[in-house]
């Protein structure tokens, strides 16, 4: 039985403390203008949905404020061939301009006022700056500065921002809602248990750990615990991603804020509060949000320098008109207006952030959270994936694969109950599996061990013994030693059966291979990533394994602290790498690699080894992850693409370039393309789903 012996003192404790430091998050700053670093968890989504009513109600105002400034104004009047002038007209209109400026305009005014002050120019900047610009010129014109009035213009630009802004809030708030979902799951209250049996309704907040709590059939799950009385199924689907329900008998864990289905269940209180599943899910999703993007570094670096282009554009323009063309002031104004207008990085700004958070949205509902945006950026670029066999391949408990029947007095079934009901007294891991194969068994009458070689007792009346290929070798018994070592060659574990002094048959146990296993190999296979298998188990096993899985790398024989060691010698091979393990004496590989993995995390989710948690024992999870990442990567490059190809094409036609064809660029029209650039975005990042 050494096989099973390596597999019983296989140490998972040794690396439990290991300290993955390298994940050094900066607080994310929200929309430009408005500073977020203040505001965290619940708080940050309320104030997204404050924003969102501020710039709605401001939009509704300068529409409003938009129709008489137009009917007002001498260019609009002059495009409709009317004559609504009247004495005094033009010092209303500076009026209602005046406040659409300052109150339509304050979140641009005070934005541009931020970004200076930190030295930062960018979007708010450029908008503040344009509608500054075509207020203070048309001011001018109402004091008797020659020109014409901008002032629809500036009412037009001021109104179309905020639509702009309003939407794209609404989306950048609409994906970050996972976290306000995830809070929802919580019950208010919970029946707990006193001492007396009787129930007491408390408020969740007040559980405490060790607190037994009744949870009827619909109820929500108030917090982590174990099931101490009754039966039931238990939906995780939010939860997990298993859309299946559990079902869960007394020892079993359930997760706060999953769904009891059926039964009355009572369960004793483990995790509450911040050491909850559910409150470690929010804060690795926060993380998640919060956590520095490479492709966001890019983004910010890209609006800085079109914000210096933009306005460098805008003084060659107006520098151009003037000096070398001989057109009016007011023309050339009125080009540098569209320009400064036309090249605004809004959009640029909201390429990447939105897709950051729908990404990390859709994984947290996938079962996978992502604590660090560069590892998982990194993901797409993979060359190998290295998995740890046990627990993770395979699903790490020993289970009956095989019985043989060496004779015609005992069915399969008998042999089966004969040895199952021996083992009921056993502790030992290949009772388990033999236990949990056998459908009913009887009560041993006699139990005794026989040192290093099995037990023995009496079963239904019978002597019957289960015990080692070493004993019945001891005691010259016959059996088809071929068939035997078949299955040892599987790196299968076999016992005998014998009952009445009678070799009736064998056990064989093995560590079962994941059906998700192969489908996951398959696929990684197919997105041209090399599968590496890493166990602790014999060459024998691992081989057999790796047979079976389609592995192309087997490291067997390797010890705990011998596996980051394995990943270095991938890695200088030139190779991006992931390892993909179970989160604790996986530590230090797990740290090694390019992309850490942590799989199967189940409630004790927070994990501080891997770079993205895997909630679910699904090796799938792992190229569901690979896809999700490609395609969140394509989906930024097509965000930026339409962002800053869209503001690099639209300068000349706003500077005036083909003028000499009639072709003109108005601020009120650059300022309706770019918004439309930006929904356009912020549609887009919407549309990013998991790959098929």
């Amino acid at each position: 039985m050494e096989s099973a012996m390596e597999h019983k003192n296989h140490n998972h404790d040794e690396h439990q403390n290991h300290n993955h430091a390298h994940h050094d998050h900066e607080n994310h700053s929200g929309h430009n203008g408005h500073d977020h670093e203040e505001h965290g968890g619940h708080s940050h989504h309320e104030h997204h949905k404050q924003m969102v009513k501020d710039f709605k109600f401001r939009f509704w105002w300068v529409l409003g404020l938009t129709i008489p400034i137009m009917a007002l104004s001498p260019m609009i009047q002059q495009f409709l061939g009317v004559d609504w002038s009247f004495t005094g007209g033009k010092w209303i209109l500076a009026a209602l301009s005046t406040v659409v400026y300052f109150f339509g305009g304050w979140p641009f005014l005070s934005g541009l006022a931020d970004e200076l002050k930190k030295k930062q120019p960018g979007m708010m900047t450029l908008i503040g700056l344009a509608i500054s610009i075509a207020y203070l010129y048309s001011t001018a014109v109402v004091f008797g500065f020659e020109g014409d009035l901008l002032y629809w213009e500036l009412s037009t630009l001021v109104g179309i921002m905020l639509l702009g802004h309003w939407i794209e809030m609404r989306s950048v708030m609409s994906a970050s809602a996972a976290l306000e979902q995830l809070a929802e799951l919580l019950p208010g209250e919970a029946h707990l248990v006193k001492e007396d049996g009787f129930t007491k309704e408390v408020p969740v907040e007040e559980l405490q750990q060790g607190d037994k709590v009744l949870i009827k059939p619909g109820e929500k799950i108030p917090a982590d615990g174990v099931v101490v009385k009754g039966k039931s199924s238990v939906n995780e689907a939010m939860l997990t991603g298993e859309s299946k329900p559990v079902d869960k008998a007394e020892g079993d864990e359930v997760i706060g804020g999953s769904v009891n289905e059926k039964g009355s269940i009572t369960i004793e209180i483990s995790k509450t509060g911040d050491d909850s599943f559910l409150s470690q899910v929010m804060n690795l999703v926060e993380e998640a949000q919060q956590s520095k993007s490479r492709t966001q570094d890019l983004a910010n670096r890209a609006a800085f320098w079109l914000t210096i282009v933009a306005i460098t554009a805008g003084l060659i323009t107006f520098g151009a008109w003037i000096f070398f063309t001989g057109q009016s002031f007011d023309f050339a104004m009125n080009r540098t207006v569209a320009v400064m207008v036309i090249t605004c990085p809004h959009a640029l700004g909201l390429a990447i952030p939105l897709v950051v958070s729908r990404s990390t949205s859709i994984a947290a509902t996938n079962g996978f959270l992502i604590r660090d945006r560069a590892a998982f950026e990194q993901a797409r670029n993979l060359d190998a994936v290295i998995f740890d066999k046990t627990g993770t391949l395979t699903m790490g408990t020993f289970t009956v694969t095989d019985i043989l029947n060496f004779g015609d007095n005992f069915s399969d079934e008998e042999i089966l109950k004969y040895g199952a009901s021996l083992e009921t007294n056993s502790e030992h891991p290949l009772a388990k599996g033999i236990l949990e194969k056998a459908e009913d068994t009887w009560e041993p009458e006699e139990f005794n061990s026989i040192t290093g070689k099995g037990i023995e007792g009496k079963v239904n009346g019978k002597s019957v013994k289960v015990v080692s290929p070493g004993y019945v070798k001891e005691q010259e018994m016959d059996y088809p030693k071929e068939d035997v070592e078949e299955l040892s060659s599987q790196g299968k574990t076999v016992v005998f059966v014998i009952i009445e002094d009678e070799l009736a048959g064998a056990i064989a146990l093995g560590d079962e291979i994941r059906e998700s296993s192969k489908n996951a190999i398959n696929a990684l296979h197919e997105m041209g990533i090399e599968c590496i298998m890493l166990t602790g188990d014999n060459q024998q096993t691992a081989d057999y394994v790796a047979k079976e899985l389609g592995i192309d790398q087997v490291f067997a024989e390797v010890l705990p602290d011998e596996k980051a060691d394995k990943v270095k010698e991938v890695q200088n091979q030139g190779k991006l790498v992931a390892m993909t393990g179970d989160g604790v004496n996986d530590a230090p590989a797990l740290a090694q690699a390019n992309v850490g993995i942590a799989i199967g995390a189940g409630s004790d989710v927070a994990v501080e080894t891997g770079d993205i948690v895997l909630v679910k024992d699904n090796p799938e999870d792992v190229t569901a992850l690979v896809k999700l990442s490609r395609a969140t990567y394509r989906k930024m490059v097509q965000n930026l693409w339409w962002a800053s190809g869209y503001n690099i094409g639209a300068i000349p036609l706003a500077a005036g370039a083909l003028y000499v064809w009639g072709v003109i660029l108005s601020p009120a029209v650059g300022a309706i393309l770019m918004s439309l650039s930006t929904v356009i975005v912020a549609i887009n990042a919407r549309f990013l789903k998991m790959e098929d």
